[in-house]
């Protein structure tokens, strides 16, 4: 309970900081203007290369110079984490978030009769890993008592949504939580040392690339469960969103975001080792460990939504969310509506 008021102090915080910031510039609580465009960094690592690219290269203002917006400026905002990241979008305080497809459905849902928050693109595909070293673990089913498995949420975060899919399929609907009893929060940085370390009673990691290719150069560790084999093919793992207010009241900025997120997958495609270090110096890996796993070809940076429609309904099903999308372009500003999405 106190570690849990503890990060409920933190992000209020957090969102506390970001509103004075806005005050400020006299940005308020409301969308900001074509002139300022505030965009979080994201939790980091592969997911949310294109945005480090992005702002390395100032690629926002290339294109909205392009656009006629030449005194454009973006602020880029280290926060990370889905409950924030919507809490700021929701309070006004930042225009744009990263996030993966539940926490961005679930938003999505909330704000149908009010801000009507859609997405912009996918920004990457890939898949997620639950690794462990037990022994007695050789599918997720053998998981007992005393075993926890370390996500990044617990009950709806990507890697927890997966593992209810995954019950669903296989035990029915009935039992579609039936592995949430096992599952703990935890960064995947510190999942990784409590994996390897066998420390703080952890049995297994839902983690994603790099961290997956950390852990599996340990002998001892192997893969038990890959994301891409429960939804049937590639997902999008990180994807943007914004308010139609937003898009509305700033239409050349939100064109200029969606252009510069296109480029910077591009570039990361077209130069690998150049990105893979920009990515290293991030996230303490080492440049040709991130070579290796920018090349894995099941690491994918495009803009086009890939089975977010499956999370959609899958979600509806369980009553977490009140709204089964028709199609994936219902979630989806009609922009990227021409894209072979899911």
């Amino acid at each position: 309970m106190v570690r849990g008021a503890r990060v409920k102090r933190c992000l209020a915080l957090a969102l506390a900081t970001l509103a004075v910031a806005g005050c400020s510039l006299g940005l308020g609580s409301e969308s900001s203007t074509d002139t300022v465009v505030r965009i979080p960094k994201g939790a980091g690592g592969v997911g949310f290369l294109p945005l480090m690219v992005m702002e390395k290269h100032a690629l926002v203002e290339k294109h909205a110079r392009q656009a006629g917006l030449p005194d454009l400026k973006v602020e880029w905002i280290a926060l990370g984490g889905p409950a924030v990241l919507n809490d700021a979008l929701l309070s006004g305080a930042v225009d744009f978030i990263a996030a993966g497809p539940p926490a961005f459905l679930t938003l999505w849902d909330r704000t149908r009769d009010s801000l009507n928050v859609k997405g912009v693109a996918a920004i990457t595909s890939l898949p997620m890993y639950l690794n462990t070293r037990a022994d007695h673990l050789k599918t997720l089913d053998d998981v007992r008592d005393g075993d926890k498995i370390a996500v990044t949420g617990v009950k709806v975060s990507i890697p927890s949504i997966i593992m209810q899919m995954y019950a669903h399929q296989k035990y029915g609907a009935d039992q579609a939580t039936r592995f949430d009893r096992y599952t703990v929060t935890m960064t995947h940085p510190d999942g990784v040392i409590a994996l390897l370390s066998g420390g703080a009673g952890i049995a297994a990691h839902f983690t994603s690339p790099p961290f997956h290719q950390r852990e599996r150069a340990d002998p001892r560790v192997r893969t038990i469960l890959r994301s891409d084999d429960v939804l049937g093919g590639s997902t999008t793992f990180t994807m943007l969103s914004t308010t139609a207010k937003y898009r509305e009241d700033n239409p050349a900025a939100y064109k200029a975001v969606l252009a510069a997120l296109d480029e910077a997958n591009r570039m990361i495609t077209d130069d690998i080792p150049v990105h893979a270090t920009l990515l290293a110096q991030e996230g303490g890996f080492t440049t040709e460990e991130m070579v290796t796993v920018l090349r894995d070809p099941a690491i994918k940076f495009t803009t086009t939504p890939e089975n977010v429609l499956k999370y959609a309904e899958f979600m509806q099903g369980l009553g977490t969310l009140r709204t089964k999308p028709a199609a994936w372009t219902d979630v989806f500003f009609p922009e990227v509506h021409s894209k072979p999405g899911s």
